[in-house]
């Protein structure tokens, strides 16, 4: 029981009764000095009578475990976490996540990661807390950068010392905080989510357009010092704007009105159509409702944060206006600061800095953002000329079909957007969707050209295929503000947000991801990586739910006659997996027996592939599903990556284990599939490793596995805390191994500890990523370590992608040899490694045509190209010359492989 106050305890004593009915002797009173601060703290916070005595419980079973002087050191910081955690399970949250970081003086980092080393059992923090954590976390992610931002963007707006004719009432620092308030409030009021950090951005640029017109000329630098003038000039500024909307203003008024907003955009390389939608759609409305009107001036600060501190009290998270007083408490800390980009040492502390800079969360955003648009600025929101003759040569003609489902998938993705973001972002919405549509006709148009017309006439393919552009889409513009190293993050739009608004199945939506990025060449590396995660999520558990198609072919994968009882057979583990499948044979598979005519629904004629010539429907061998056969494939080496890296944080020094652990994880997700039915990958993976370490007489808990788990990129707490155990009832992981996992495999487990265990499986083979990133280094094929890495993306894209035309001397070279050099015996030195390797590119056996060898790299003196004989023009350097020659070389390889690639594919279709 947590400590009571003396007149409390006093009382409570009275009225104890002893076993016999008698009143037990009154015991002294005594309190110590924590005890009493426990009190002092739980009174501060207003912390209710049961909620005081759950946390105080709390503390004590941290205080029992294993680490407890630590927790002692730090007692006033463990009774915040654990009152923390205690409320948000009561759902009596007494007072704001500020007020609690002031009461027992923490940051918001420290305090995280704090919550993160008190969670040392699985049952001190639930997935409440861990949600309300994770939400907490965006939001701070979003404002620590849009602050930043913020501050910058002020520094380049207004002078350090305007002149004297200012008003003191228009000083900078009373500007600043009647900005960011007005932002905050703004924020709050428009928006759903707390983590879309585009959004976000694009208000603050129109609340910092709102206040720059409002404010005297005189205070503004240039160009914003000229932009105010011409909307002066015009009168607009000073004209209220209550009761107006955007049909009936003139054009003349909205032109100048968004002069300003012009030079925001263009500064901060901001689609100036989409702030200008935020602006009218949302900021408008945010104004009128508010009670601010231009006319009336700058608006009080005390009562725009009056209006602010409602919001925050009612929200009870954090008090963002504490920024502008750079408050300790929401201070990033080291291990924070470390995440973010550097820039790399230069080689001399005299030398001009000519890389480019690391980018913040915002710039980094809108770079993304302005990436994809200038992609799609060529591509249309109706079908190009050219799949119109694809549609008009179907014999069942597609396009309006392909044109209802875009046109009925808008209205679904437009309202479901808005019931996410706010009533008042449903035109966003329209306009991401919008582009996700041409992005959808752009690679229809690219997986045409390799004969994809079976698949025209299929409904989930196209919803599958929509849905993947739509999802690339909004993936670019949901960066998360704690995204330095690319990687994506979780938030309310994220994957699988689209499965849910297209009502489409993950595994369906699976078998268009890899043809979707081969089709795609203009895809990010980031995007694909995305893409892959997202392949990655269906296979690990999406796929697995109930109501999955995947258990449907499971079935028939062993109903088959004549196939072994397995979707995939254990002897394929260790060949590499091949990609050159389309999406038509994911989608079009399986083929069904034509002896079970039953058992399925009839094939369409465009759908059933060709039969080998003299064999007749009646005698042919029933084929497997191909789409099952590559998930089970990708599942495999998916699992063994996992389950490898766990192995070797936690068992390194038994390395007998890996295959028998392996073995037991291998034939559980062929042979008791069942068991992943609403479960993820990972929790079959972990107690797979228990079982076997248990039967092995290798000590290693539970508690130990999951610790070592958490570390690993891409989990998430909920699956080892929450596992189903049965229909609607779940636990942790523990019991599910104890009461469904051990009960099923119980017997398999034991032979492991016989003179007999199972044959073990195979080791998968791990091949190379399937997805090519156009901006990865390539090896120069010579046997040495020197690569050749394609520029990348540029730093600001006012003008467009950079051209070696428009770049400077020093950025159009970089280079990077591992060590500090300024002489030519260096370039000599790689001259010679390269020379010295006879390296040509073997071609496949199929291939009749003798490669061509391959010209070697050189960096000689003269500005001689000694491969061709020719000279280069006297104003390139030297190096110029030879990164072209190693550029020209780079590309050859390209097309050699690509050529292969196809020789190979056509020789197996033969």
């Amino acid at each position: 029981m947590p400590p009571k106050s003396p007149r409390r305890a006093g009382a409570a004593r009275s009225q104890r009764a002893s076993p016999d009915g008698g009143s037990e002797p009154p015991a002294a009173p005594r309190l110590e000095v924590g005890e009493a601060e426990f009190v002092a703290l739980c009174d501060a916070l207003k912390v209710s009578e049961g909620a005081r005595e759950k946390a105080w419980r709390t503390y004590e079973s941290l205080s029992a475990a294993d680490g407890a002087p630590a927790y002692n050191k730090k007692k006033k910081e463990t009774w915040g976490v654990c009152i923390f955690i205690v409320a948000i399970d009561l759902d009596e949250m007494t007072f704001t996540f500020t007020e609690l970081l002031k009461s027992i003086s923490i940051s918001v980092c420290t305090f995280f990661q704090f919550l993160k080393e008190v969670d040392v059992n699985m049952d001190t923090v639930s997935t409440k807390v861990d949600s309300t954590v994770s939400r907490l976390k965006k939001k701070y992610d979003v404002l620590l950068a849009l602050y930043h931002k913020f501050e910058r963007t002020c520094g380049l707006i207004y002078l350090e010392q305007p002149s004297s004719e200012i008003s003191a009432e228009l000083s900078s620092v009373l500007v600043l905080k009647n900005y960011w308030i007005t932002f905050l409030l703004a924020k709050g009021k428009v928006l759903q989510v707390e983590d879309d950090l585009v959004i976000s951005f694009q208000l603050l640029l129109c609340v910092l357009d709102y206040f720059i017109k409002l404010s005297p000329p005189a205070m503004l630098k240039e160009p914003y010092k000229s932009a105010v003038t011409a909307v002066t000039v015009n009168g607009s500024a000073r004209t209220p704007r209550r009761g107006q909307n955007r049909s009936t203003r003139t054009s003349k008024q909205i032109d100048t009105d968004t002069k300003v907003i012009e030079v925001l955009c263009k500064e901060h390389d901001c689609n100036l159509d989409e702030v200008k939608n935020v602006y009218f759609t949302s900021f408008i409305p945010f104004l009128n409702s508010v009670g601010i009107v231009a006319a009336n001036g700058l608006p009080e600060v005390e009562v725009i944060s009056k209006q602010y501190n409602e919001l925050y009290l009612k929200n009870k998270d954090i008090d963002a206006r504490l920024f502008l007083d750079h408050d300790e408490t929401l201070q990033p800390d080291v291990i924070a600061c470390s995440q973010l980009e550097r820039t790399p040492l230069k080689n001399n502390p005299d030398e001009e800095l000519n890389l480019i800079l690391p980018q913040t969360p915002v710039r980094a955003a809108m770079n993304n953002i302005q990436q994809l648009i200038m992609i799609l600025n060529s591509a249309t929101d109706k079908p190009s000329d050219t799949l119109i003759t694809y549609f008009n040569n179907c014999t069942v003609n597609p396009k309006d079909g392909v044109l209802k489902r875009v046109e009925s998938l808008d209205r679904i993705f437009k309202k479901k957007f808005a019931e996410a973001v706010g009533q008042g972002c449903a035109e966003i919405g329209s306009q991401r969707y919008k582009l996700g549509v041409r992005l959808y006709y752009r690679v229809m148009e690219s997986m045409l050209k390799s004969n994809f017309s079976k698949l025209l006439n299929d409904n989930i393919f196209h919803t599958s295929l929509l849905a993947c552009a739509v999802e690339v889409v909004m993936a670019t513009y949901g960066r998360n503000a704690s995204q330095s190293d690319g990687t994506s993050a979780e938030t309310d739009l994220s994957f699988p947000w689209i499965l849910d608004v297209f009502d489409l199945k993950a595994f369906d939506f699976y078998k268009v991801i890899e043809s979707f990025i081969r089709a795609e060449p203009s895809l990010t590396r980031e995007m694909i990586k995305h893409l892959e995660h997202c392949e990655h999520r269906i296979m690990e558990s999406l796929a697995w739910q109930s109501g999955s198609p995947l258990f449907d072919l499971i079935k028939q994968s062993k109903e088959r006659e004549g196939q072994t009882d397995q979707p995939e057979p254990t002897s394929t583990l260790n060949l590499p997996l091949q990609h050159n499948h389309t999406a038509a044979d994911l989608y079009l598979s399986p083929v069904r027996s034509p002896k079970k005519k039953a058992s399925g629904p009839p094939l369409s004629a465009t759908s059933t592939p060709d039969a080998p010539p003299g064999v007749t429907p009646q005698t042919q061998k029933p084929q497997k599903s191909t789409s099952l056969s590559l998930f089970y494939k990708k599942v495999y080496l998916l699992a063994y990556l996992r389950l490898r890296t766990l192995f070797f944080r936690l068992l390194s020094e038994h390395p007998d284990l890996e295959p028998l652990i392996w073995t037991l994880f291998q034939h559980t997700l062929q042979n008791e599939y069942e068991l992943m039915r609403d479960r993820h990958l990972d929790q079959i993976m972990m107690c797979s490793m228990y079982g076997i370490c248990k039967v092995k007489n290798v000590d290693l808990r539970f508690k130990i596995i999951v610790s070592a788990y958490k570390e690993l990129p891409n989990t998430n707490q909920e699956t080892f805390k929450r596992v189903l155990i049965r229909e609607e009832k779940y636990d942790s992981i523990i019991v599910f191994y104890n009461l469904v996992f051990m009960q099923k495999l119980k017997t398999n487990i034991l032979q492991y500890a016989s003179n007999r265990p199972p044959t073990l499986s195979p080791i998968p083979h791990i091949p190379r990523s399937p997805y090519q990133f156009s901006n990865s280094p390539r090896r120069v094929p010579a046997g040495n370590n020197i690569y050749i890495s394609p520029l990348k993306s540029p730093y600001k894209f006012s003008d467009g992608f950079q051209s070696p035309t428009k770049m400077t001397p020093r950025s159009r070279i970089l280079v990077s040899i591992g060590e500090s050099f300024g002489t030519s015996e260096k370039f000599q030195k790689i001259n010679q490694m390269v020379c010295n390797s006879d390296c040509q590119l073997k071609r496949s056996a199929e291939v009749s045509a003798a490669p061509k060898p391959l010209k070697r790299l050189r960096f000689d003196i003269e500005g001689q190209d000694e491969a061709d004989g020719s000279k280069h023009l006297p104003q390139e350097s030297k190096f110029q010359q030879k990164l072209a020659e190693m550029t020209s070389t780079r590309t050859r390889m390209q097309k050699q492989k690509l050529n292969d690639g196809n020789d190979t594919s056509a020789s197996e279709e033969k």
